[in-house]
């Protein structure tokens, strides 16, 4: 390919980028008392927010509602077209309504529009036209409107699509933040694949229990922590009193501080090497959570204890590799 094409093509692609980037900053200033108002309409609903909009404003709005749903907002997404059909029965008094339209005068939605108002469900717009009829008639309109579209020809909804998609993830994280949604609240909808395993996934579920633990009594010595380290593979052993109560753990890089002293493996008790006071994690937490330590720590394994603080278990980053945790 010549250079000339090569470099037409990224002219275009970068004078793409700057119009949609310049129709997103545009947003900044329409978080108005509409988007307030849009916001608490939708956390006064009982029901459910469902979403339409016709072409690509429909597919657009069921990204939204996906969003929503996932995010503590229970939505839907209905096709206007289909809901002149028989799945305008889908949408209750008790739901909101969120229209997306870039003229707000598409026919298939204003069509419902009326059976939306006489069973009294509230109506929330996202428009490019605060003038049209579907702006008109909404509780809320939120403004989506752009200066040009990306398309040289002005046609292709680009700029106004990606405009119409951020409002929709304001509305949706705003939304979210209020309703103090937490990440356990997202892992509950989410309980498949590598996302479902990171934030569902207990300590308990993956860690070595029993006499999997790599575990020494105090007067060990430190050749026989050593053995207990190569046995159970997990880097590190833990060290417990005569009740079985944790009270340090020795790691490899325990082990390398030590050989710079020119400790005598063979007749130092581990309890005068190990680390005291070292990091723990609960086994009735998240998975995630002892990823984020050891990273944060660089560290690999961690002794696990009960909320009795009895030692019930190790993990290490190996363990986290195979659950699907990284």
């Amino acid at each position: 390919m010549n250079t000339e094409m090569s470099d037409k093509f990224r002219e275009s692609a970068l004078r793409a980028i700057a119009i949609e980037r310049d129709a997103i900053h545009a947003l900044t200033d329409r978080i108005d008392e509409h988007f307030v108002r849009a916001c608490e309409v939708i956390m006064a609903c009982k029901g459910r927010v469902v979403v339409t909009g016709m072409g690509k404003s429909g597919h657009i709005g069921n990204k939204i509602a996906a969003t929503l749903a996932s995010t503590g907002t229970p939505s839907f997404f209905v096709h206007p077209g289909e809901a002149s059909h028989g799945d305008l029965g889908m949408i209750t008094s008790q739901d909101v309504v969120l229209g997306i339209s870039n003229s707000g005068n598409t026919s298939e939605v204003l069509t419902i529009l009326p059976l939306i108002k006489r069973m009294g469900a509230p109506l929330i717009s996202m428009t490019g036209n605060h003038s049209s009829t579907l702006a008109r008639e909404a509780v809320a309109n939120l403004d989506v409107s752009v200066a040009l579209e990306a398309c040289p020809l002005g046609l292709a909804p680009t700029s106004s699509t990606t405009a119409t998609l951020v409002m929709g993830d304001a509305l949706a994280v705003a939304l979210l933040e209020a309703r103090g949604f937490s990440t356990e609240d997202f892992a509950l909808s989410h309980p498949g694949g590598t996302l479902g395993r990171r934030l569902l996934l207990r300590v308990s579920e993956i860690m070595h229990t029993g006499d999997r633990i790599p575990r020494v009594q105090e007067d060990t010595t430190l050749s026989g922590a050593l053995l207990e380290i190569s046995r159970k593979g997990l880097g590190m052993t833990t060290v417990v009193n005569a009740a079985g109560d944790l009270v340090g753990v020795f790691t490899d890089g325990d082990l390398r501080r030590t050989l710079d002293r020119s400790v005598d493996i063979h007749n130092t008790p581990i309890v005068e090497v190990m680390t005291r006071n070292g990091r723990i994690i609960h086994d009735d937490q998240l998975a995630a959570e002892a990823l984020k330590m050891m990273e944060d720590l660089k560290i690999n394994a961690l002794p696990v204890i009960d909320r009795d603080g009895k030692l019930t278990g190790a993990i290490n980053m190996h363990d986290l590799l195979r659950a699907g945790v990284i």
